[in-house]
């Protein structure tokens, strides 16, 4: 019996990101995710959007099908 796995190299947050600490984000998505860690990654709002920023993954956790980010943003693109 196999799982299912999907390969990720940006994130994508629909919005659902939740704010820890200053820079310290968390995004649970659904199903299991694979994605670099340490490693600057694009951040976008939605797939086809642009990007919003920068930030690195800190951790990852696959808890009850799904897939749990705790992110650091790096930088930010700002349109001022």
């Amino acid at each position: 019996m196999g799982m299912p796995l999907e390969l990720n190299t940006m994130i994508v947050t629909k919005g659902r990101e939740e704010r820890l600490e200053e820079n310290l984000f968390q995004l649970t998505k659904a199903g299991y995710r694979l994605y670099p860690i340490d490693i600057p990654l694009e951040v976008k709002k939605t797939i086809e959007g642009e990007t919003s920023g920068t930030a690195i993954i800190k951790k990852m956790e696959w808890k009850e099908k799904n897939t749990i980010l705790v992110y650091q943003l790096v930088s930010l693109n700002s349109t001022n």
